[in-house]
Order: structure tokens, then C-alpha cells, then sequence
């Protein structure tokens, strides 16, 4: 069975998320979806609430599970037995970002293979951080996220 995962911190999840995650799924007999959960981090959606969301966007999917994950991430897919790591990029920028991450994970365990997506077009400028924002402004999030985001990021800024 070839499994692998795509970690991130989901904060929140975006329609470019979803993208990478179901053309991943279509490769892999097992995706696992990880969560990051790191205390140093603030976050606007607990991890429970991203685990929450990214389950009821996936729910369709069957080889797609979703975790949660507070520790270096390849001591996680070492437990799960995962050797393959999905990582989205958009451009140079998240390239460069995630290359060194690449390298310093296959220095931890060099047993770990990363694999590069590129997000699809229409997704190219989505980020989590400008999400955040735009919601925050009350902004239009069409197409950006999915509406079940929408909604929580609505209601999270209403209540803040």
C-alpha cells in the first residue's frame, strides 16, 4: 500500500489545501492529512476545529484520513509508517521554503521522501494569512475557501 501524508497547519483550510489534497488522494492508496499543533504558534482555529473542518471536507473521500500532530514530523510518520511527505508550493517563495524543509527532514530521517505540488492556477495567490485578513475585513472569501471555512471564519471574527 502506498501511503503518504500532507502536513500543515490549516489555519485555515483553503480551496488550494483541498486541491492539493484530493489530487494527491488520487495517486496514493492512503492519505493521511497532519495537522500541525505547535505550541509555540498561535493559531485563530484550535487544532480540534481544523480536524473538525478538514474531516467534513474529506468525509467523500475514503483513503483520506485526518491527524493531528504536535511533534517533529517525521518521528509522526515514522509511527504511521509513512515514508512519502506531500508538500504544496505556488512558487519560488514556498519552493525555497519547503526545499530546506525537505532537506533538513531527510537529514532527521533519511528514509522520508517530499514530494512537490504545485497548486493549481486558480489557487496561486491563496494563503491562509490573506484569508485571515480579508475575513477579518469581512471580505468576499468566494472561491478561496470552501463555504464550511467561510462560515467558521465568519462566526470566529463575529465572536472576536
Amino acid at each position: 500500500m502506498l501511503k503518504a501524508a500532507f502536513p500543515g497547519s490549516f489555519d485555515p483550510p483553503t480551496s488550494g489545501h483541498i486541491n492539493v489534497i484530493q489530487r494527491a488522494a488520487l495517486i496514493f492508496d492512503e492519505l493521511t492529512v497532519v495537522i500541525a499543533e505547535n505550541k509555540q504558534k498561535k493559531y485563530l482555529f484550535s487544532a480540534d476545529e481544523r480536524a473538525f473542518m478538514l474531516s467534513e471536507l474529506v468525509k467523500d473521500t475514503k483513503n483520506i484520513k485526518v491527524s493531528v500532530c504536535d511533534c517533529l514530523i517525521v518521528d509522526y510518520l515514522k509511527k504511521l509508517d509513512i515514508k512519502i511527505l506531500i508538500r504544496g508550493v505556488r512558487g519560488l517563495e514556498d519552493f525555497s521554503y519547503e526545499f530546506e524543509l525537505s532537506v533538513m527532514n531527510r537529514t532527521l530521517d533519511p528514509g522520508i521522501e517530499t514530494i512537490f505540488m504545485t497548486t493549481d492556477p486558480e489557487y496561486f495567490v491563496i494563503r491562509s494569512s490573506s484569508i485571515k485578513e480579508l475575513a477579518s475585513f469581512n471580505g468576499n472569501l468566494h472561491g478561496m475557501v470552501p463555504p464550511l471555512v467561510a462560515k467558521a471564519l465568519k462566526e470566529k471574527y463575529i465572536t472576536n
